[in-house]
């Protein structure tokens, strides 16, 4: 061969730029593991090639994020975009209840409000998690194990595909909390869904349920986890799936209201947790994705993930300076709030919002009108 002649280097280069330090087993912390890619039709592994699983381990606090997980996930995209052997990215969290909530609140009421510096350079990391999934040199699906509120929602809309649990539920908190959703959500919602169901979702602060994601296209797909005492799949049964239009009103995918709610809510506590189906869709997925020639894959989902990039880079140069001066402000309020009454000191989560309009309105200096709005102390 012509080549045979020429000077060449067979050494194998290690193009990662970090070890093992960002990754652990203890929460709260991210994880990484490589595991074998399933034949979805023998269900057994493939020689050779691999998922690389990231996962967020804080079960406690619903999958938020702390500012060494975030530099894990970070990590970990970059080191599955560099393993060779590895076909896709299943991005997950451990637990049944929650996928991802957000930042950590307690971390950001303790020690990011009122230091806007400090909150500005956390910003420029999560800012770099965001990057670094619409950046991964691999498919990344979201394995939405539950709940996906906040940044949770925003970090897993900058993946390609989100296959989801269908207890899990979709939505922001930051107006309610005194953040915004400009993350990626404002940038992400609006490719995803028409725009006024992008700018109610944005402002309201509803939950929505995976099956209404899947039904607006929001997500790939949603599945059942949860199993009765013979052993049968039961689907959420705090979701309305038996009826698409009532009274004129499309119903499907809503989540019931009042009694029925409250019922069905206790009715899931007596079910069993079983990620078969949900992992099974998953690896049928990534043999799917591994049926194709890697650089023409790629190439189409970077094309396509551009799109949703292209409003991302406009936003996240300056957006990560008005969040930071806002810890002294709304997020000061928002977060301790949250945070003290999380630890049983208040009487409530929330400042009174018709109060706080208020005394905007009657130019109250905001050291006097935190003391008027905040919760009161238990006593």
């Amino acid at each position: 061969m012509l080549l045979d002649w020429w000077p060449r280097d067979n050494e194998e280069k290690d193009h990662n730029l970090w070890g093992d330090e960002f990754f652990g087993t203890e929460p709260p912390c991210t994880m990484y593991e490589k595991k074998p890619m399933i034949d979805p039709k023998t269900g057994e592994p493939v020689d050779g090639l691999y998922t690389a699983w990231i996962t967020l381990n804080n079960p406690a606090q619903y999958g938020s994020y702390t500012t060494e997980m975030i530099k894990g996930v970070i990590a970990g995209m970059h080191r599955a975009s560099m393993e060779r052997d590895v076909v896709a990215i299943i991005f997950t969290s451990m637990g049944d209840r929650a996928f991802c909530t957000g930042g950590n609140t307690k971390e950001y009421a303790e020690y990011y409000t009122l230091r806007p510096m400090e909150y500005m350079q956390y910003m420029d990391l999560f800012s770099g998690m965001i990057d670094a999934i619409l950046k991964a040199r691999k498919p990344v699906i979201c394995r939405a194990n539950g709940m996906r509120i906040a940044g949770g929602q925003e970090i897993g809309q900058a993946c390609d595909f989100t296959v989801a649990a269908d207890t899990a539920t979709f939505g922001q908190a930051g107006t309610r909390h005194g953040s915004t959703p400009t993350g990626g959500s404002t940038n992400f919602l609006t490719w995803n869904l028409s725009m006024e169901h992008a700018m109610w979702q944005s402002a309201s602060n509803e939950q929505w349920s995976a099956y209404k994601m899947e039904r607006l296209g929001a997500i790939t797909k949603a599945l059942p986890i949860k199993k009765n005492a013979k052993g049968e799949w039961v689907r959420d049964p705090r979701v309305i799936i038996d009826n698409y239009v009532e009274n004129g009103e499309i119903v499907y995918g809503e989540l019931k209201k009042g009694a029925d709610y409250k019922e069905a809510q206790e009715a899931l506590k007596q079910l069993e947790t079983d990620w078969t189906l949900l992992d099974d869709y998953v690896n049928q997925m990534v043999w799917t994705l591994n049926q194709t020639t890697y650089l023409c894959l790629m190439t189409t989902l970077e094309s396509v993930r551009m799109r949703k990039k292209f409003f991302w880079d406009l936003e996240k140069q300056y957006q990560l300076y008005w969040l930071a001066a806002n810890m002294n402000t709304e997020a000061f309020l928002g977060f301790n709030a949250f945070n003290v009454s999380s630890q049983k000191l208040s009487q409530t989560r929330e400042i009174d919002y018709a109060e706080y309009r208020r005394q905007l309105a009657q130019l109250t200096p905001y050291p006097d009108l935190v003391e008027r709005v905040f919760p009161k102390k238990k006593e």
